[in-house]
């Protein structure tokens, strides 16, 4: 079981799946032709040095995971949403309240609430849990939105997310410009995605439309892809008839 290549007939392609889910990207017309350099000249409009990159992660086989560079230190990854996953999220949720999880303080976590914008969800949620790594430039806008927002809850991360002109804007622009056709901020889309992070040695799933982040067990910064790729199979097993599965890391440039 693979991911399939981005572009392919497959899937919507990581660079239409960019597009209508949330993320300030030119349109292809503009010579950006893969979500590598989509994501490269984001982060550049956010204001972050370009000592780390988006890159394609076009298979689980060890030989297309030896392609990536390292380090890694975040993975996106985008998957449908059906009805089996509804299902499992909802008796993940209730299995995790029952039984309890430990989660670091350290890790920065923030609610989705403004529709269709998980794409930038999953960025930040990729960046602020390795800000010590980033090199941000001084008038980042996103550094500043980090910053701002470090002391707050997540559901405060949302709300101030919701009026923060700088990258709201960017979001709502998204959705409008360019050759792929967008949805609108209300418009439903069935595919999501997530942001898996290294924080203290622990590999965490961090979703918006979740209550709280998923622990899935202890991890390494030499490991942290191959054990990120792992939590995106099961996403896979569970849906094996779906196809529409992506997966972007965020590593050394």
């Amino acid at each position: 079981m693979g991911l399939p290549s981005p572009g392919s007939t497959q899937g919507e392609g990581v660079y239409r799946s960019l597009r209508r889910l949330g993320l300030l990207l030119p349109s292809r017309g503009d010579g950006y032709e893969s979500g590598e350099q989509l994501l490269f000249e984001f982060l550049k409009q956010l204001g972050i040095h370009p000592d780390w990159q988006f890159v394609d992660v076009y298979g689980m086989e060890p030989e297309l995971l030896s392609m990536v560079p390292r380090p890694v230190c975040a993975v996106l990854l985008l998957f449908p949403i059906t009805e089996k996953y509804e299902t499992f999220r909802t008796e993940e949720e209730e299995r995790i309240k029952a039984k309890g999880q430990d989660v670091k303080s350290s890790v920065y976590f923030m609610k989705q609430t403004i529709n269709n914008a998980c794409g930038t969800i999953g960025l930040i949620h990729a960046i602020a849990n390795n800000r010590d790594k980033m090199n941000f430039e001084t008038n980042s806008s996103l550094k500043k939105f980090l910053e701002d927002s470090l002391s707050m809850t997540p559901e405060e991360r949302a709300k101030y997310l919701e009026t923060y002109e700088a990258i709201r804007v960017t979001h709502e622009s998204s959705a409008h410009e360019g050759q792929t056709e967008a949805p609108s901020i209300d418009e439903k889309v069935d595919l999501h995605f997530i942001a898996l992070v290294n924080v203290g040695g622990h590999l965490y799933e961090l979703d918006g439309r979740k209550p709280f982040p998923i622990n899935h067990g202890e991890t390494s910064d030499d490991s942290f892809l191959e054990d990120a790729i792992q939590v995106c199979k099961k996403f896979m097993e569970r849906d094996p008839e779906e196809l529409r599965f992506n997966a972007i890391a965020l590593s050394a440039a």
